[in-house]
């Protein structure tokens, strides 16, 4: 593991679980489920360029789909 893909990682993660508690008070599914792939996807994904890519997707989603 590179240190960079461990760091993005981490922020990432960071940013699901506050994503995931927002979204559990505002009873938002799409900001919840967001931030559900937000704290697992660094699992997955080895790449930083993609991990960056796919997170920040993921961060932009809520602003443009609602339910």
């Amino acid at each position: 593991m590179e240190t960079a893909t461990l760091l993005w990682g981490l922020i990432f993660s960071s940013i699901g679980i506050g994503y995931f508690i927002y979204g559990r008070k505002q009873s938002n599914l799409v900001v919840r489920w967001c931030g559900l792939a937000l704290i697992l996807f660094p699992y997955l994904v080895t790449d930083t360029f993609a991990m960056v890519a796919v997170g920040a997707a993921l961060m932009l989603t809520p602003r443009f789909i609602e339910l």
